[in-house]
């Protein structure tokens, strides 16, 4: 009861017209956004908190976890939406992700927006060796994680690129520009996060309207595991066993032998459900009585 009613108060709060009061009416949120953000546990911080993040942090809960402001969440990601469009060449944007949970939104995002992605591992050296066969002069980049991708953090100082950084209540800002406070340790929020970034790019530009829904769901942002999809591979596989399987027929009409009484033959079963002929019992008793006469003269 005491988090639902913390998720409904920090609905009100952030639908507020206070909130969005620098935004524009157009990019101002709608209340489903809101509520996809508050399922993908966007808001939930860690317990440890940064001093650079205090200004992006609502309230802590009673065991400890910081609880995130996302209403500066959204204007955060209206900002880096405009920011990202304001370059003209889409593939002088990089992504970057070395947690697997935001592998599969970060190459997504590069789809959908034409930018570029670095999922995985990232070579010390992409943006200052030029000897490097991974080089890249990038104009921008967008990092997961500050501290898990503080390599290219490090490197994109030197270079002078700005930096748009999802940070968690205890990331550090250090060479971050535009930081979008939102739980980046989850594969939900990760990719809901992205999935708002991609198509807000896209409502700018102009290739979707605002009017109506963005065709591409979200799911296709979240991460996936291996094991679970051989586990839902292998269900659904024996689910169409089950409806491709025939279902057994049960034609053959068997008699019964209590019925028939002691000493009939079975009627046998032709092809077809019809039964042959009964057999002629034969009169085993007297054959016996003849046999048991002729061994008693015989001796």
């Amino acid at each position: 009861v005491t988090s639902q009613y913390l998720l409904a108060l920090l609905t009100a709060a952030t639908m507020s017209s206070s909130a969005f009061a620098s935004l524009p009416a157009v990019l101002q949120p709608k209340e489903e956004d809101i509520q996809m953000m508050l399922s993908a546990g966007v808001h939930t911080g860690t317990r440890n908190s940064d001093s650079c993040m205090e200004e992006y942090i609502w309230r802590r809960r009673r065991d400890g976890l910081h609880i995130l402001n996302i209403g500066k969440t959204w204007e955060k990601i209206m900002l880096a939406a405009r920011v990202i469009v304001a370059i003209e060449n889409p593939e002088d944007v990089v992504a970057i992700s070395a947690r697997p949970w935001g592998m599969r939104a970060v190459l997504k995002f590069a789809h959908y927006t034409g930018a570029q992605s670095i999922a995985g591992r990232f070579t010390p050296g992409t943006f200052t060796n030029q000897i490097t066969k991974q080089f890249r002069e990038p104009r921008l980049l967008i990092v997961t994680d500050p501290r898990t991708d503080s390599q290219a953090v490090r490197e994109s100082s030197y270079v002078n690129i700005p930096v748009i950084a999802f940070c968690d209540s205890d990331s550090p800002l250090q060479h971050v520009d535009i930081a979008i406070p939102a739980n980046n340790k989850g594969k939900h929020s990760i990719g809901l996060i992205y999935w708002l970034l991609a198509r807000e790019v896209l409502r700018l530009r102009g290739s979707v309207s605002r009017t109506s829904d963005w065709d591409v769901p979200v799911d296709l942002f979240f991460h996936r595991d291996l094991e679970e999809l051989k586990k839902t591979e292998e269900e659904q596989a024996a689910k169409i066993e089950e409806q491709a399987a025939p279902a057994p027929v049960y034609d053959e009409v068997i008699p019964d032998v209590a019925d028939a009484g002691y000493g009939a033959a079975v009627a046998p079963v032709v092809a077809g459900g019809e039964a042959a002929a009964p057999a002629v019992p034969v009169a085993g008793g007297q054959e016996w009585a003849a046999a048991s006469d002729d061994a008693a003269a015989a001796s």
